[in-house]
């Protein structure tokens, strides 16, 4: 297995992806989008963990090189820029996905794009943009569509990864996104997990208080759902 640190730039501020794949034989990638707290070791092993089926898996980097969140109140503020405006947030990802796509052992053609939490509201945006991908995954994301930033027809298949109890992304909220996934005729999915809340995939996540809470099952059993559908999108 190959892994590697690629540093790149959007609108002068310096990113660094990671990259790690099987062999240099050209296959699909799934680009990796991180959580509120930025790019850090829990998103890097998905990537190694996807690598290891077979893929390539490309974390990309919101925030800029080596910058990581400490408290809530900083991923909270590091989050807030790309949420009030959805085009920058559009724009930084399109980026990650360029620079992954031009990487000497992925095929362009077959790529997929994964997010937790904040990574979730990226995965979903870019297949909102029309981008021509095989599959979205937002792993309890958020769904509200953006207002500042140019959406188009969805083009990809959609998973939704969610926790029945998260008060982060109620499930109103995912009522909407479905609504909006039907009335634009999407292929899409929802695999709803009892008694979960949000973060349920994060080893250590414990403030039940704020409704974030590590959940082994619905980590188990979400991490199953995305190797599934990675198989049947990338199949030939």
């Amino acid at each position: 297995m190959q892994t590697n640190y690629i540093s790149y730039q959007d609108q002068g501020v310096e990113l660094e992806g990671f990259v790690t794949y099987p062999s240099e034989e050209k296959r699909p990638v799934v680009i990796l989008c991180h959580a509120w707290r930025g790019k850090d070791e829990f998103i890097c092993e998905k990537a190694k963990a996807i690598a290891e089926w077979g893929y390539v898996g490309f974390a990309l980097d919101m925030y800029g090189k080596g910058i990581l969140g400490k408290s809530k109140e900083e991923n909270a503020a590091l989050k807030k820029p790309f949420m009030e405006d959805r085009q920058m947030l559009l724009n930084r990802v399109i980026r990650g996905v360029e620079i992954a796509s031009c990487l000497p052992y992925v095929d362009s053609k077959q790529v997929a794009i994964l997010g937790y939490g904040f990574g979730g509201v990226c995965a979903l945006d870019y297949a909102r943009s029309g981008a021509d991908l095989k599959g979205a995954i937002s792993v309890y994301g958020h769904f509200d569509p953006p207002k500042n930033a140019l959406m188009q027809s969805i083009k990809s298949k959609i998973l939704i990864l969610h926790g029945s109890n998260d008060p982060i992304s109620p499930q109103r909220e995912l009522k909407s996104f479905e609504l909006e996934m039907n009335q634009l005729k999407v292929d899409w999915q929802t695999h709803i997990y009892e008694d979960a809340m949000h973060a349920f995939a994060m080893p250590g996540a414990n403030d039940p208080a704020s409704g974030i809470l590590y959940n082994s099952h619905a980590a188990s059993r979400s991490w199953t759902a995305i190797h599934n559908f990675l198989n049947e999108i990338f199949s030939k």
